[in-house]
């Protein structure tokens, strides 16, 4: 029998359990009582037998832009993940960790401290969840290398530029001295883990090769710089028999690699837009492919999506694992039709190539506006499809959502989730990794013509918005956060048609109407404070200022606009 997997047959003399180990006894006992649940449980023979398409189903949640969860939170996510069969969970830090002898880092993010994962470690346990440790260690740490006591680890101190506007630097050096301080910093949190797996992260280095490792990668190539670096952080774990996981974005370019992988290391190739989103901003033709060109991604070489951004992995025939997203990040409301296709895509290729891990993402870019209850759907829907794709590739998620999770007898919560999520795709303006609709709340200033809906689409999407709302107002989810998710949800969806409103208001030449300007901007004051409100429900303060400044460039367009 395949591992975690069962065989439950039931009839009128009793209950029969064949499991291979005691993760598919567990399965085998939340089916039985599923079956128990139906009526005609007394008067009616079962046979079943299911084992899992994938060993390893996880899911990784990003605290560290800008949401650190509660502790009710995290228990509300073993949950869904429980239903979900999800048996591993990461959590994505950079300095959300209390880390020893560095207060200054994290003093003011509400860091997660070593009694809170050890606790979160034992929930897991106790409903079969893998916790996993999920630190980075070369890219994304602006969040250190702000500080001066740290500044001398950038690979570019004075910063660099990207999409034509200078940013802090946010890449370590990829030297000996960096490689043992995150190696450091990583046995300072693994240790609260009782797996021995553990994910470094090393994904989007955008500076590498560009300042102190310049003469470097001149003389060996990007690609062993990069390497050299990965190598030196993972190889102690490595010869301790740990696995370590990294993420393979910068590996998978560099055929020059592709046979230097150690045993025990796993490159996780991650893709976050389905083929169809990938076909359509292509078919576009518009300006949206050579932006993304300028910042190092040939959008026209991923049509395909995993199969193509793996390509050289599996031309090497070298093992891998697949991490689709959620698609909530950078959308309000999320964009569920690309999160399905995305999740189905990672689960072909995966199964066609025996990849052993599927790790859905649930990222939290430019303030982590979203609420929670938006990945709940992705979250059960890469679940399913990770456990058997075959079986669930037509999953009615609103049906799980209401039937199972949030409990709503009226069957209105979970389909509003869904239905909202649907309306990114409805607006067409294809984008790649957001929504027009949280772009143009993040800087209405600086939305590209290919990312603006036409006028009908936007009124289109405000009849859905305003749907959304009037049901919402019946929806009575039982669900111990019904009540949350109902407001949450509430929020989003008024913030996503404040967006489309400044959408309309918007000139041909993109400048807001002094008219509809001050009236924006008196609801926008209003919809900030339920943003806060909403956001305490949910997660730690700490963040929160970060979040809501990301809404600053709408308010000083507005308040130009409007005088």
């Amino acid at each position: 029998m395949p591992a975690q997997g069962y065989r439950l047959r039931t009839s009128a003399d009793g209950v029969a359990i064949a499991h291979a180990d005691a993760a598919g006894l567990r399965y085998a006992l939340a089916t039985l009582d599923q079956l128990r649940a139906g009526r005609d449980f007394e008067t009616t023979s079962y046979t079943v037998e299911d084992s899992p398409d994938f060993a390893v189903r996880g899911f990784m949640l990003d605290i560290s832009r800008d949401r650190v969860p509660t502790r009710r939170t995290l228990a509300r996510w073993v949950e869904v993940l429980d239903l979900a069969r999800v048996n591993c969970l990461e959590l994505y830090t950079e300095h959300t960790y209390r880390f020893r002898g560095h207060q200054v880092v994290w003093q003011d993010a509400s860091a997660l401290s070593a009694a809170d994962l050890q606790w979160l470690d034992a929930l897991c346990a106790a409903r079969g969840i893998e916790l996993v440790c999920n630190q980075n260690t070369l890219g994304h740490m602006e969040r250190w290398l702000k500080h001066p006591e740290h500044a001398k680890r950038s690979e570019n101190e004075d910063g660099f530029t990207m999409r034509g506007r200078h940013r802090p630097p946010s890449t370590v050096e990829p030297s000996p001295e960096n490689a043992a301080f995150v190696g450091e910093l990583l046995e300072d949190v693994a240790a609260n883990f009782r797996t021995r797996r553990i994910n470094i992260g090393a994904d989007e280095p955008w500076e590498l090769g560009t300042g102190k490792s310049a003469q470097r990668a001149e003389e060996v190539g990007l690609g062993t710089v990069y390497w050299e670096y990965v190598t030196a952080v993972m190889q102690p774990w490595l010869d301790r028999g740990w696995t370590v996981e990294f993420w393979a974005d910068v590996f998978g370019d560099h055929p020059e690699l592709m046979d230097k992988v150690p045993a025990g290391a796993i490159p996780v190739v991650w893709q976050y837009d389905s083929p169809a989103l990938l076909g359509d901003v292509i078919d576009a033709a518009g300006g949206q492919v050579q932006e993304w060109r300028s910042q190092g991604l040939d959008v026209t070489a991923l049509r395909d999506g995993f199969r193509d951004r793996a390509k050289l992995l599996l031309e090497a025939g070298v093992p891998f694992w697949v991490a689709p997203g959620a698609s909530n990040w950078n959308a309000l409301l999320g964009r569920f039709d690309n999160a399905v296709g995305n999740m189905v895509d990672a689960a072909e290729v995966g199964l066609e190539n025996g990849a052993q891990g599927y790790l859905n993402t649930s990222w939290g870019d430019h303030g982590h506006w979203d609420p929670p209850s938006v990945a709940f759907g992705p979250v059960l829907f890469g679940g399913a499809v990770s456990w058997a794709l075959e079986a669930n590739r037509d999953l009615d998620v609103a049906a799980v959502l209401d039937e199972r999770l949030l409990l709503d007898p009226t069957g209105t919560t979970g389909e509003v989730l869904v239905r909202a999520g649907r309306i990114t795709r409805q607006l067409g303006a294809p984008v790649l990794n957001a929504s027009p609709l949280c772009m143009v709340l993040r800087d209405p200033d600086d939305v590209a013509e290919w990312a603006v809906p036409s006028r009908e689409a936007l009124l289109a999407a405000r009849e859905v918005l305003r749907g959304c709302l009037e049901d919402l107002r019946a929806a009575q989810p039982a669900a111990a956060d019904g009540d949350v998710v109902v407001r949450e949800l509430t929020q989003a969806l008024r913030l996503s048609d404040l967006a489309a409103r400044v959408f309309l208001a918007r000139s041909a030449d993109g400048a807001i109407e002094a008219a509809a300007a001050a009236g924006l901007l008196t609801e926008l004051d209003a919809l900030l404070e339920e943003q806060r409100a909403c956001w305490l429900l949910r997660s730690q303060p700490g963040g929160l200022a970060d979040s809501l400044a990301e809404f600053a460039p709408l308010r000083h367009a507005l308040l130009r606009a409007a005088s």
